[in-house]
């Protein structure tokens, strides 16, 4: 019998960790029904809706409300540094709460996912806020070049 103290093993554990040992089911879990298949497929949706809207909000409602929240602060004190402060804290702090929000519902989004007969190894919260980002950076580009920038003062006046 092999000892597992790291002492006389050379610092190494033999043997499988403590909690992982395979689960063993006393019956076989009891086959799911379409419905049950298709409610389960569409809280997985609506779980990736949430979590794209989360990742969305990081490039508009957030920072405008932040923004709002900062000139509030720098006109009750009086001080610009206070407010440019609050904003700067205000967005690092809700873009920490709203990925760490997004990861739970990305989580979940895996479980129901694999309830509703899917084999899901990865999540999708990747390939969201990526696709987040591409949208913030179309929609400020066009807002930028075209409605706000230098479009509009380059376009002849009449």
């Amino acid at each position: 019998m092999a000892s597992n103290d790291p002492t006389d093993t050379g610092g190494l554990f033999i043997g499988r960790r403590p909690g992982t040992a395979p689960v063993h089911f006393k019956e076989a879990p009891p086959e799911t029904t379409p419905g049950r298949l298709r409610r389960d497929a569409f809280v997985a949706h609506a779980l990736l809706a949430v979590e794209l809207v989360m990742c969305l909000s990081l490039f508009g409602p957030q920072p405008a409300a932040w923004l709002w929240i900062g000139s509030q602060v720098e006109y009750l004190t009086g001080y610009v540094t206070a407010g440019i402060s609050t904003i700067m804290l205000g967005c690092l702090a809700s873009l920490m709460l709203t990925m760490a929000g997004a990861k739970r519902v990305d989580h979940a989004w895996k479980v129901v996912r694999r309830a509703a007969g899917h084999r899901q190894e990865r999540g999708a919260l990747e390939r969201i806020f990526a696709a987040s980002v591409g949208v913030a950076l179309v929609v400020f580009s066009v807002w930028f070049l075209l409605i706000q920038g230098p479009a509009p003062s380059l376009a002849p006046s009449q």
